[in-house]
């Protein structure tokens, strides 16, 4: 058995192992690219929604979009910027020449004649030539007074400069290759009257610099110039935008895929409309690569990754068949025992995993089926005791009973013989106590079944102990009279959380308990005594005593102990039991005791926070 158990877990182990092996490597290596691609995606689009619902916010202040873009690549590892309607960078003000145009020799330059312009230079040459440690070739030709010819694609209002040269500076000339090329293809194609449009777009401009500005690599914008590649497709966008000679429609979100380098990118059109309802672009690029490293790293991670899984199974076999197969026989051993009702062998395993809370649950469960078979045992003594004790209480009652319906039935029959016709008020009065008897002794064994049906609830309430005890003792005062009792009290102001009515009775059936049985002209001590969070109630009566022997047994119902607590004396003897009763719903200490010269009978009752 055990062999076998170890040889089912060792193949369970291996199976399981290289199942899961194959699987993550097959989501690793073909499922995991794809969702990288897919969440990427879905991810930044979502963000340029909320980007672009920011800069529509931020009113076109320079400050705001520029913290926006820089926050997008911190959160999403990809670039954006916004486009005007030809492809222009907003927001730049940090890269551009300023040149006072010549006075214009032809008709269509003549607008310009004079004018000072201002031409971004992001168009054409590429910002990693200026932001250099040591001075460049740019910033060293480009410098105040130098003349340029500018050569620009022109488009209503709009001057897109695409290539600048320094007239007396050795000709060097910076261009936008991108523009240059659809310039010459058209020219070519209106040579050729291949072209529809008749009309070259494009417009030749000569002057002298005044001002030029490059980026200090603080801002943002020169954050976006460094980066060649986006700056290519940026251009590759702006020359299909202004030419209009792609298939791509740009009325929607566009995402585009291109690979440089064996690196794939995405690249996020979307084009919306700013608070002057002026077409714009928001342009994105987002690199693939780190994912493509990633499952490239874990195709040659998982050569070691085998070998070291079928070493772990080795291993975990061999712990299966020390810790696992061996404890389960011990444990096998144990709840046979346990099946033949022989409890006196517990499971010594005392490990901090799933079998060692197998072997103390079993050591529980054997625990707790002893305890309940001794407690079933203990449960049909004390049925036992209870049918006997059902017993004694219709023999109780019976008796009871059986004496005031025999005085019933004496009287009624001298009435009835018509002896002692002088006596008939006495007999009719005999006759009504004991009916009066018969009565409480009924109303007394009903409260008392109640009680002892275990559905009855107690509800509490608030009130004054003292002030109920005073108003019993009023009730009482003709009967402490009749005896010359003299009751002392020493009571403490004091609000208990009980039930009132109940509790009222519990005390009434002490006092009279306790005017019964004592001697005329003794004294009677009813006291209160504040504890911590409750109230001692004390009653106690001089003059008698109850053997210690039977102290307990007061409280038994019928309960009759010697000569002096006879019939004769009144009650029912419930009394005490229907006490005992409400203070046990009441979850209270009780209980009584005889003192110097008296019987003590005291319970706690909750005080009133």
């Amino acid at each position: 058995m055990r062999a076998s158990i170890v040889f089912k877990l060792f193949l369970l182990t291996t199976l399981l192992c290289l199942f899961l092996l194959t699987t993550i490597y097959l989501g690793q290596t073909i499922f995991f690219k794809q969702y990288y691609a897919n969440r990427k995606v879905n991810d930044i689009q979502t963000n340029i929604q909320t980007f672009k619902e920011n800069y529509l916010k931020s009113s076109g202040d320079v400050l705001s979009i520029q913290k926006l873009e820089q926050d997008f690549y911190r959160q999403n590892n990809a670039w954006i910027t916004t486009l005007d309607s030809f492809g222009n960078l907003n927001n730049v003000n940090d890269f551009y020449v300023e040149v006072k145009m010549d006075t214009a020799k032809s008709k269509s330059n003549a607008e310009f004649s004079g004018k000072t312009m201002t031409f971004p230079l992001y168009h054409m040459v590429n910002i990693n030539e200026i932001l250099t440690s040591t001075p460049s070739q740019a910033k060293s030709l480009l410098t105040s007074k130098a003349r340029v010819a500018i050569a620009a694609y022109k488009e209503d209002l709009a001057l897109i400069p695409y290539r600048m040269q320094l007239v007396e500076k050795g000709n060097i000339m910076w261009e936008n290759e991108k523009i240059s090329k659809k310039i010459y293809d058209l020219q070519i194609d209106i040579k050729y009257n291949k072209s529809e449009k008749p009309v070259l777009p494009e417009i030749l401009l000569n002057g002298s610099i005044t001002k030029v500005q490059f980026p200090t690599g603080n801002e943002s914008s020169s954050f976006i110039y460094t980066n060649s590649l986006f700056m290519d497709r940026l251009k590759d966008f702006q020359t299909n935008l202004i030419f209009n000679d792609t298939k791509i429609s740009y009325a929607s979100l566009q995402i585009l895929d291109f690979t440089q380098n064996d690196v794939k990118y995405k690249v996020f059109i979307d084009p919306f409309k700013d608070q002057e309802g002026t077409i714009r672009y928001i342009f994105s690029m987002a690199s693939l690569q780190p994912v493509d490293e990633a499952v490239q790293m874990l195709q040659d991670y998982y050569v070691y990754l085998i070998g070291l899984v079928m070493l772990l199974i080795v291993l975990a076999a061999w712990y299966y068949s020390r810790k696992i197969a061996n404890p389960l026989l011990q444990i096998n051993r144990t709840t046979k025992r346990m099946a033949s009702l022989d409890f006196s062998e517990t499971i010594a395993i005392r490990s901090n995993d799933e079998i060692g809370d197998l072997s103390q649950s079993i050591n529980s469960l054997s625990q707790s089926l002893h305890a309940y078979i001794e407690q079933l045992q203990m449960d049909i003594e004390k049925e036992k005791q209870l049918e006997n004790t059902r017993r004694e209480f219709i023999s109780g009652v019976s008796h009871e009973l059986k004496t005031p319906l025999s005085i019933v039935k004496s009287c009624i029959s001298i009435l009835k013989d018509g002896v002692a016709t002088h006596k008939k008020d006495y007999y009719f009065n005999a006759m009504d106590k004991e009916v009066d008897k018969m009565n409480l002794l009924i109303e007394d064994m009903l409260e008392l079944a109640k009680f002892e049906s275990g559905t009855y609830t107690m509800k509490m309430e608030t009130f004054n102990i003292d002030k109920l005890i005073e108003d019993i003792c009023e009730k009482l005062s003709v009967e402490f009279s009749s005896k010359q009792l003299h009751v002392h009290t020493e009571l403490a102001t004091v609000a208990v959380l009980a039930n009132q009515h109940r509790i009222e009775q519990v005390l009434t059936n002490f006092l009279t308990n306790a005017i019964r049985y004592t001697p005329e002209k003794e004294q009677i001590f009813i006291s209160i005594k504040e504890e911590l969070d409750e109230v001692k109630v004390c009653i106690e009566n001089k003059g008698a005593h109850i053997p210690a022997d039977q102290l307990d047994k007061i409280w038994d119902r019928f309960y009759r102990g010697d000569t002096a607590r006879h019939r004769s004396q009144g009650g029912t003897g419930l009394g005490l039991a229907i006490s005992k009763n409400i203070l046990e719903l009441h979850r209270m200490p009780y209980g009584a005791a005889n003192t110097e010269d008296g019987v003590l009978f005291f319970f706690w009752l909750k005080k009133q926070v």
